[in-house]
């Protein structure tokens, strides 16, 4: 976890904006919409990850895997 403080990522204002417009969206229009960007980029010339940058996504993956996971154990003790 401590290596997630320390590589901070950092988004232009615009990009936050979209991502924030896209959380918002319905699940299928999320869908439509990631598709069509996977589409766009597939022939992108992108630079090799380093380690650290796979190490961070990784740990921010799980982190929210484990919030996600965390949130469907309290909603089944409602039921």
């Amino acid at each position: 976890m401590l290596l997630g403080c320390l590589i901070k990522k950092v988004m232009t204002a615009p990009v936050e904006e979209l991502l924030s417009t896209f959380e918002r969206l319905p699940e299928s229009e999320r869908l439509e919409i990631a598709l069509e960007i996977l589409k766009r980029v597939r022939h992108l010339d992108f630079p090799s990850l380093l380690n650290e940058d796979l190490i961070w996504n990784a740990e921010e993956l799980f982190l929210e895997l484990d919030r996600q996971e965390t949130l469907n154990e309290k909603a089944l003790i409602y039921l």
